[in-house]
């Protein structure tokens, strides 16, 4: 029995190199990083991060993520049919090539997976990736994939809560009244890699009080399946990294949620869909929340009377080294005011050798930082900050 397992294992890992959405995440988590750069290099002139960051994101929280969901998939035997599988696929597939970083949140990918896949089993379509369904007429709506979208649905909550925060984007734009002002985009992608069961195969399942309608006499196989998850986040009323933990937390509420009620469809398989539905709803809704939340703000990242507010760290620069991080705001260099990058930059050419700053932190707390500087250091300090007057030709202190 065991030696049945491991081999559908076996099998299951490698058709993950059979899915075109597999190879289609590298491609367009590379696409991501080269357009980040060459909009920051053309607010900045440098970039924050190089253009392979979002490929180092892509693989490794979601292998662990991945795998504890792959047991959870397995230990409650989340049984979905191949016509799943590839819609959702097919939908992923077209959403990344059209560029809509945002709608890749397995609410809208997975959803309308399950919505597809469960009008086709309802109306019989026949297909040549699947001519005929392993599921009977009735078993067209699914809770089990219910239950899975809300474990995808925390996923996203968890990517955007403990990773989102990592790498943002500075950028520039104009306010209504033609200022520059500071905001910090996060759009990044994930592959999640979860074990599924597919009907038909060599497996039997030994649990025949679990409420499963899929679960009986059938056999199943192991299926590794790659999902690509993105999120696309624009803050600018607040630091990015409370704004992004908050809407990470509310989608895994969300998640959370959708699971519950999946759970309850097992016994009203009608809901199903309707579940669906609500799960875009409420997804929309933390989006709608989010951007109302920051027109009803004031710009975080702004000319300041006070002092030089950080947009941005070049990583392994002078700044990055001395401890700096975004949100903070520079109130005097080597002991001298500062209200804007000129003055600041003039500042640190008083003393070629050495750098002091005072420093008030996201909190308003008053700190000192100093350390010496070396030949084109007081150059490159690897500031990135709002401009004295406009958004264009601005460089980086």
């Amino acid at each position: 029995m065991w030696q049945d397992w491991l081999l559908e294992l076996l099998k299951g890992f490698g058709k993950l190199f059979l899915n075109p959405v597999f190879y289609l995440s590298f491609l367009f988590a590379a696409y991501l990083g080269v357009a980040r750069v060459k909009k920051e290099r053309r607010h900045f002139t440098v970039r924050a991060q190089n253009a392979y960051f979002e490929l180092k994101q892509l693989l490794p929280i979601g292998i662990i993520i991945g795998l504890c969901i792959s047991v959870l998939s397995i230990g409650l035997v989340l049984v979905v049919p191949m016509e799943f599988v590839v819609f959702t696929g097919i939908i992923t597939i077209v959403l990344a090539l059209i560029g809509k970083t945002r709608m890749l949140s397995p609410v809208y990918s997975v959803g309308l997976g399950i919505v597809v896949s469960s009008v086709s089993l309802f109306l019989g379509w026949d297909y040549l990736l699947f001519s005929k369904s392993n599921l009977n007429s009735s078993e067209y709506i699914f809770p089990t994939a219910v239950i899975l979208l809300g474990l995808l649905i925390i996923s996203e909550g968890i990517f955007v809560r403990q990773n989102g925060i990592e790498g943002t984007s500075p950028r520039l734009k104009k306010s209504k009244r033609g200022q520059a002002i500071g905001i910090h985009l996060l759009e990044r992608t994930w592959i999640l890699p979860v074990f599924l069961f597919i009907p038909t195969g060599v497996l039997t399942i030994p649990f025949q009080w679990w409420p499963m309608f899929t679960v009986g006499d059938q056999t199943y196989s192991l299926l590794l399946v790659p999902f690509l998850i993105g999120a696309k986040i624009v803050v600018q009323g607040e630091h990015p990294i409370i704004s992004i933990r908050n809407i990470g937390r509310n989608i895994i509420i969300l998640g959370s949620i959708v699971i519950v009620a999946g759970s309850a469809a097992y016994f009203f398989p009608i809901a199903s869909l309707g579940l669906v539905i609500v799960a875009m709803i409420g997804r929309e809704w933390i989006t709608r929340k989010q951007i109302n939340k920051e027109k009803n703000k004031s710009f975080y990242f702004s000319r300041k009377n006070n002092g030089v507010v950080i947009l941005g760290i070049v990583p392994d620069s002078p700044a990055d080294k001395m401890g700096l991080e975004i949100g903070e705001m520079i109130s005097k260099v080597n002991s001298i005011p500062v209200q804007d990058k000129n003055q600041l930059y003039k500042a640190l050419q008083k003393n070629s050798a050495h750098c002091k700053l005072e420093v008030f932190d996201a909190n308003g707390e008053i700190r000192f930082v100093q350390r010496a500087l070396y030949e084109g250091d007081h150059h490159e300090l690897g500031l990135l900050l709002i401009p004295d007057e406009n958004v264009h030709g601005n460089e980086a202190v």
